[in-house]
């Protein structure tokens, strides 16, 4: 029997209806809800008694540029990651092993969206702040500054950022947008103007980043970047973690060159206990949970089953980013 291995977690709990529409095709699931954090490294998978009968792979964050990984699963036809972005996949190598890297656009895009729109509300606000002051019993208030009247500037253009634009169109804001595969349509029916990576950066009062990370872009977001930012403006990070100079984000913030960052993901996850990021105290950070709904959970976990389905079958998949 083929079978997929799921590292992709509450695949037992939220995603139901995957497991059910694999089994329906005669497609065994390895699934261990007892791991703490669902991911399997190369010497699991290498050790792994029903690795040979392993068509497919449902990935979260494991790594898949490490080609023993490939070696060691020599029925793989499909590695599928539960979201977006494949860059901890090895597009290349995994087309040499005869194996398509599946992804999931637009599956999770209106919860990363929504999480953006809290951080930049969260941020003008200081709710945290306010919150933890709260919980030690302190009354403490602080000025905050309104969404109304600011301009936001969303670094990329694609399904989450266009989904923010949409998101803040009540809320009485100037949106500026950079891509470098501009849909102009799409920008004037949003209200948002296009315009230079540059403009976005130096002249929105926050500043959030919907780019893909590539060698191109690794801490895109260095000193001269964030240098280049409006004094007291935000940044708001819901992409990927090597897109930022934590480094670099932390001296700005402590200068006060940044009034506050709110960020999902890091360059190391989890983020270690000594990051430099935690002496700041105007920032907000999570555990990389921009997808973590239960309506994400759902979509894209039937996107991503129907896609390796379609591949196992021998037809081509909807959604493949190494052909």
């Amino acid at each position: 029997m083929k079978k997929v291995l799921v590292s992709a977690s509450h695949f037992d709990t939220l995603c139901v209806e995957a497991w059910k529409l694999f089994e329906a095709q005669g497609i065994g699931v390895i699934f261990d809800a007892k791991k703490p954090f669902p991911a399997y490294t190369t010497e699991e998978i290498e050790n792994c008694p029903e690795r040979e009968d392993i068509a497919a792979v449902l990935i979260g964050m494991d790594d898949y540029r490490d080609e023993r990984k490939y070696r060691a699963l020599p029925g793989l036809k499909a590695v599928a990651k539960f979201g977006v972005g494949v860059d901890n996949i090895d597009g290349e190598m995994a087309k040499r092993y005869g194996v398509k890297v599946l992804n999931t656009p637009g599956q999770n895009a209106n919860a990363v969206a929504e999480l953006a729109v809290a951080f930049i509300l969260n941020l003008l606000r200081r709710v945290l702040p306010l919150h933890q002051d709260m919980e030690k019993g302190e009354w403490k208030r602080c000025v905050g500054g309104e969404l109304r009247g600011k301009t936001i500037g969303l670094l990329g253009f694609g399904a989450v950022a266009r989904l923010v634009a949409r998101k803040l169109q009540g809320f009485d804001v100037t949106v500026l947008a950079f891509d470098l595969f501009p849909d102009e349509e799409m920008a004037k029916r949003l209200n948002v103007r296009l315009t230079t990576q540059e403009e976005v950066i130096s002249k929105s009062d926050v500043v959030s980043i919907h780019i893909p990370a590539t060698p191109r872009t690794y801490h895109f977001f260095d000193r001269d970047r964030i240098a280049a930012m409006k004094d007291g403006a935000c940044l708001v990070n819901t992409a990927r973690g090597a897109l930022v100079d934590l480094e670099a984000l932390t001296e700005a913030l402590l200068s006060g060159k940044l009034a506050g960052a709110a960020l999902d993901a890091f360059e190391e996850e989890p983020l270690p206990a000594d990051a430099s990021i935690l002496k700041c105290e105007n920032r907000i950070l999570t555990p990389h949970t921009g997808s973590e709904t239960k309506e994400a959970y759902y979509n894209v976990s039937m996107a991503a089953a129907r896609d390796i389905i379609r591949v196992l079958q021998g037809q081509e998949p909807e959604h493949c980013v190494n052909e």
